[in-house]
């Protein structure tokens, strides 16, 4: 059985750097035999999560974004480096889909997982100190997070016209750390 993947950039930006490169790692998770959904948070825009609202009734944004973790095995992440950390709404979407509905148990489409983490940055770090808050927060929900990650400085230069990363070996990481994803989630499920 081929093991499910949902990527996706925790950036709303049309020409986010870290759509590029999840995109990238994409390729390498379907190279090595993944299923591979790709998703962009602005197509699910969810009010801040307050539990005022939760009691109203979960959104149906929040909603959709949820099944489509639960129905992938693995996680692929590019994240933006916002002032050291994650993305607001990366975070938001975090916390909706963290939130239980009936019948459901706590965590349910975060435990058990596994995840590949990146991040792209016009920064001399290529936006490390977000990934370190964003394997934390995965980590406390249940996620098994790649000790392997790909942070690629100087993301203003490093990706070409056609959106694709104009150095070999940056490239080369990315389609690893995809693949890595793909080959752990196969060992897992078998």
């Amino acid at each position: 059985m081929k093991p499910r993947i949902l990527a996706f950039a925790g950036s709303t930006r049309s020409d986010s750097y870290n759509k590029k490169l999840v995109r990238a790692a994409a390729e390498g998770a379907r190279n090595a035999g993944a299923e591979v959904t790709l998703a962009d948070l602005r197509d699910f825009p969810m009010p801040l999560y307050d539990g005022d609202l939760e009691a109203q009734g979960f959104p149906a944004n929040a909603r959709v974004f949820k099944k489509m973790l639960l129905e992938h095995a693995g996680l692929l992440i590019a994240s933006p480096e916002y002032n050291s950390s994650v993305t607001g709404v990366l975070k938001n979407a975090i916390d909706w889909a963290s939130r239980p509905e009936a019948g459901e148990k706590p965590l349910a489409c975060f435990t058990g997982k596994a995840a590949a983490i990146l991040s792209a940055s016009p920064g001399a770090l290529g936006g490390l100190r977000g990934l370190v808050h964003l394997r934390a927060i995965l980590g406390n929900i249940g996620v098994l997070v790649l000790p392997d990650q790909v942070a690629v400085p100087k993301a203003d230069s490093a990706f070409g016209p056609d959106g694709s990363l104009t150095d070999d070996k940056t490239r080369a990481r990315a389609l690893d750390l995809g693949a890595g994803l793909a080959r752990l989630l196969v060992k897992i499920q078998s």
